[in-house]
């Protein structure tokens, strides 16, 4: 399942994102607990860790290391952080946080990627808080506030209603934008007012509304 190639492998990943200014060692550890090969399909399992994005189930994609490294970094994480993910996708980001000690609540609305994701994160053992199937863009509310929200889709605007379910002092991590987008960070200052600051240039499939058709 994890061969000793592929643990050799994951160390070259990981000092590569170190020379790519990746310097969170909480992230950088926890990156190297993850089996990343299993969350992609088996023609791609020799390539699982080159910095590079890889197509998956629903026609979404495993980011590139180097991206879930950054958004993981822009968190500041601390061991027990009440993070909402919206956007579970294969399940290799959620299992990246739940690897960094935090407790995950994680949407996803490709009911395929749901299944798969559940499935690969109880075989290594990196299961989130809580998982379900629904509409990203409505986040979570019963389960706020949190400290922590990643969005892993491009949002085409500010999604308002996810950073209301942010606490005061907390901190979200938003692609913005259509096509290409801008990587963002909200720090929650108050009840009205945010934080905003911007990291460059992403590419993120997009950020879609309402769940899949079964």
């Amino acid at each position: 399942m994890d061969s000793f190639k592929h643990r050799g492998n994951r160390r070259k990943l990981i000092d590569l994102l170190r020379s790519k200014g990746i310097s969170d060692e909480n992230v950088l550890t926890a990156m190297n607990k993850v089996p990343r090969h299993l969350f992609l399909t088996s023609a791609f399992e020799d390539h699982a860790y080159e910095d590079k994005a890889f197509p998956i189930a629903a026609d979404q994609t495993i980011s590139h290391p180097y991206t879930v490294a950054f958004q993981s970094s822009l968190l500041d994480i601390s061991p027990g952080d009440k993070v909402l993910e919206v956007g579970t996708g294969s399940g290799y980001q959620t299992a990246v946080l739940v690897a960094m000690q935090a407790d995950v609540y994680t949407i996803e609305r490709q009911k395929s990627l749901v299944d798969f994701s559940r499935r690969m994160l109880r075989k290594i053992n990196l299961e989130p808080r809580y998982q379900t199937y629904g509409d990203g863009y409505k986040g979570l509310p019963s389960f706020a506030p949190f400290d922590k929200i990643i969005v892993t889709a491009g949002s085409p605007i500010l999604p308002s209603i996810l950073l209301q379910q942010l606490k005061i002092g907390g901190i979200g991590v938003v692609p913005i934008g259509e096509t290409n987008q801008k990587m963002f960070t909200f720090l929650r200052v108050d009840e009205r007012r945010y934080e905003q600051m911007e990291f460059g240039d992403y590419q993120f499939v997009p950020m879609l509304e309402d769940k899949d058709i079964l």
